[in-house]
């Protein structure tokens, strides 16, 4: 079991949250490709979607759904800063996750984050495990408990 995904899952334990932690046997980089896994509809992944605050240097966390694309406008106004790129190097500092596999707890870091609404439709969503191999299932408002995220809208419509 790789670090990245004890992590999550001590961070899950300690929290009293009890899932079956999925492995995919495939990868699921993308919202759909974690979507066809798990059988759910893509909206019910929860993406991590990082950017790096421009005037705090720090990653900061957007949780959508697989869906919906975020908007860096409402994004930058959401969390009251100019918002660029993070690099993998920021993430890996912050989350201890590489790209394709950050999970929205376990973080190394604390890490601001917010939540798009449309993820709260749903009895049951979810989200990367640490790696682009492993996904778990999670009640929207227990992910929104854990990871202190603020519901905000920050997402565009679907092109």
């Amino acid at each position: 079991m790789s670090k990245s995904l004890k992590r999550v899952k001590a961070a899950l334990d300690a929290a009293g949250v009890t899932v079956e932690i999925m492995e995919t046997g495939s990868d699921t980089r993308t919202a759909q490709q974690a979507a066809d896994v798990a059988g759910c509809h893509v909206d019910q992944i929860a993406k991590s979607i990082i950017f790096r605050g421009e005037n705090t240097g720090e990653a900061i966390l957007f949780l959508t759904a697989g869906g919906n694309r975020v908007s860096p406008a409402k994004a930058s106004q959401v969390a009251g800063e100019s918002l660029g790129k993070a690099d993998a190097a920021l993430i890996r500092a912050q989350t201890g996750f590489a790209i394709g596999g950050v999970s929205p707890v376990g973080h190394l870091n604390p890490i601001r984050a917010y939540l798009d609404p449309r993820l709260a439709e749903f009895d049951t969503i979810w989200a990367a495990a640490g790696t682009p191999h492993h996904i778990f299932p999670i009640a929207p408002a227990t992910l929104l408990s854990l990871t202190g995220a603020a519901p905000a809208d920050f997402t565009e419509p679907p092109v």
